[in-house]
């Protein structure tokens, strides 16, 4: 067996060796490490020309959240990760390319977030033949997952037990809530496909920076502290993200050498490197440390899904985006087709009318999703019916558009009445015109918690995405039913949606998503009808304050200072629970505007676009 260095922790700010400059890495490290603390007056943001703006925005630049170029522009939520990307395109790579490079940085940068320990979906548009390619590396439940697995004799959700403690909410924390990973088999499949470059160039910066170490940021300190009494229980953990018994601060440097290692073995052996061999065999020996059931057969039958996109119609625009097992794409467009009777763009940002219509479509849309969607391998979705106009149509009718609709009294629609039967995401466009639109993830901050010994790997804690109970909210408050119950290599639902818009002359204009839960959902759809139907430039569509309502919990949840007290007063005497609560979503986004392409990165997180 080869010697694993350990991760360690240094205090300070040093970065000797990194060995970066090449890339540019530096240059952005001396930025996040700099930043608050520098003591310089941030430069003016320009007034938007919406009077709803995100609060987040203020105290950031706008050259820290937008950029322009000609030839390539990427979006990710940590500047090293586009700084990785665009160093791919400046190299002569395409989109996929720069999308797998920043994949494995930003597995690295936000393991709150996501990491190779979990898994995602990933549109890749081929600009000469205008198709759309899908990659579906979700993580699936492992062979002796069952229906019952979460509950006790008395069908209460329990705990799980790791080396003699118990650890509460199984399906979220410790070994058992790990689905079987599959972002590394996505990854170096799409990367092999349609990737210009070798692997071993584009996954180098991910090992530079996880063998030499980044700064802790705000953010990722605050995840740390938030998880840390679930972290204390698995060595692994501990020994990459605490120091003397303390979960790491902001400033010190966060470095992870066994991390660094496993992604050296996948960029010299390929999947190998993942599923088979040490990385595999360290992986399930931390399962049997648990309650974990992930084994080295689940790891051997993984395999990357490639279905056809979902695809729909909004004001002359096409939307193309994931289908199930996300929900996300279907019911993005199912909520446009609720709202395209309505000119929705002449309510206005930000009014009662426009919020009510919003928050009532959203309602529909998520009853619907709690009832019928799962994996289309296991369950038929009335996919045709949801995504059809005329279902989005009698729901509209079903709209009073003076009262909200109480959510216990709504009861999901029929759609086959109209059959003829804490994530992370990634948008590029490239010099060619091609693009790719990613949404990756772990679950909930730090998955499991459980990084697997020697290894490095955050796993995930996907498992919680099923219905564990008919009934019973997930930790996102989502409620499922049968359609998505656990099985035995079935893939949990999703609410990631990455998307791509093309314009009613058929050009790419934009590609987007966002992290959240379900509220990836409301991100990703208001940003586009920010676009469409407000006319907002993209920093203002990306930038402008959101709201989210998923039926069960009956409640509108709303930005802080998204609306007017005179709008929210009205809203309430019209019977929607209005609640204010965190942000909604961290979308990146790369488009098309005035000749040139725009990156945004939303000031809702750390991210920061770059281009050339």
């Amino acid at each position: 067996m080869s010697q694993i260095a350990r991760s360690s922790v240094r205090r300070g700010r040093g970065l000797a060796g990194l060995g970066l400059a090449g890339l540019g890495l530096i240059s952005v490290l001396s930025c996040v490490t700099s930043g608050s603390r520098s003591g310089e007056k941030p430069a003016p943001v320009a007034e938007p020309h919406v009077s709803l703006f995100a609060p987040v925005v203020q105290g950031r630049s706008r050259a820290s959240y937008i950029a322009t170029a000609q030839h390539g522009m990427i979006a990710t939520a940590h500047p090293l990760a586009s700084a990785a990307g665009l160093a791919m395109l400046k190299q002569g790579g395409n989109a996929i390319d720069a999308a797998v490079a920043a994949s494995f940085v930003i597995s690295v940068v936000r393991p709150q977030s996501t990491g190779i320990g979990g898994g995602g979906f990933l549109l890749d548009y081929l600009a000469a033949s205008r198709a759309t390619e899908v990659y579906d590396f979700r993580e699936r439940a492992p062979a002796r997952a069952t229906r019952t697995m979460y509950l006790d004799a008395h069908g209460v959700p329990k705990g799980s037990l790791y080396r003699g403690s118990l650890i509460p909410n199984a399906s979220v924390n410790g070994p058992l809530a790990v689905g079987v990973p599959g972002i590394v088999k996505g990854l170096l499949e799409a990367q092999a496909r349609r990737g210009r470059l070798p692997l071993k160039v584009v996954m180098q910066p991910a090992i530079d920076i996880a063998a030499h170490g980044f700064p802790v940021y705000a953010g990722l300190a605050k995840a740390l502290h938030r998880c840390a009494a679930i972290l204390k229980h698995f060595p692994g953990s501990v020994k990459v993200f605490f120091h003397n018994g303390q979960p790491l601060a902001e400033g010190d440097i966060l470095v992870q050498k066994d991390l660094a290692w496993t992604l050296g073995q996948i960029a010299a052996k390929g999947a190998d490197g993942f599923y088979k061999g040490e990385v595999a065999r360290r992986i399930v020996a931390e399962m049997r440390r648990g309650d974990g059931i992930v084994s080295q057969t689940d790891l051997d039958l993984y395999k990357v899904r490639h279905p056809a996109p979902v695809t729909g119609f909004y004001r002359g625009y096409r939307i193309v985006s994931m289908p199930p097992p996300s929900s996300g794409g279907v019911h993005i467009i199912e909520i446009m087709h609720i709202l395209a009777p309505e000119n929705y763009g002449a309510m206005g940002f930000g009014t009662v009318r426009s919020v009510h219509w919003l928050a009532e479509a959203m309602r529909r849309a998520f009853a619907d999703r709690a009832a019928y969607l799962g994996d289309p391998a296991f369950v038929a979705v009335p996919l045709k019916g949801l995504l059809s106009p005329a279902y989005g149509r009698k729901l509209h009718d079903s709209i009073d558009p003076a009262h909200a609709t109480r959510s216990a009294a709504l009861k999901p629609g029929r759609p086959m009445d109209y059959e003829s039967p804490s994530t992370t995401h990634i948008s590029v466009i490239d010099a060619w015109g091609n693009a790719v639109s990613t949404t990756q993830t772990i679950n909930y901050t730090f998955g499991s918690c459980v990084v697997a010994e020697g290894t490095g790997i955050v796993l995930n804690d996907e498992m919680d995405d099923f219905a564990k109970k008919p009934g019973v909210p997930n930790a996102y408050g989502l409620v499922g039913s049968e359609a998505n119950s656990i099985a035995a290599r079935k893939t949990p639902l999703s609410s990631m949606s990455p998307t791509l818009v093309f314009d009613p002359q058929g050009h790419l204009e934009l590609a987007v998503g966002s992290p959240g839960g379900p509220r990836i959902i409301s991100a990703t759809l208001q940003t586009i009808l920010n676009v469409i139907d407000f006319k907002m430039p993209l920093a203002d569509a990306v930038h402008a304050t959101r709201i989210h309502n998923q039926w069960l919990p009956d409640r509108t949840q709303v930005e802080p200072g998204g609306l007017t007290p005179a709008v929210q007063a009205e809203l309430t005497r019209m019977g929607h629970h209005i609640v204010v609560g965190s942000s909604i979503g961290d979308v990146q986004a790369v488009g098309y505007e005035g000749g040139h392409l725009v990156g945004v990165s939303d000031t809702r997180a750390e991210g920061k676009p770059e281009g050339y």
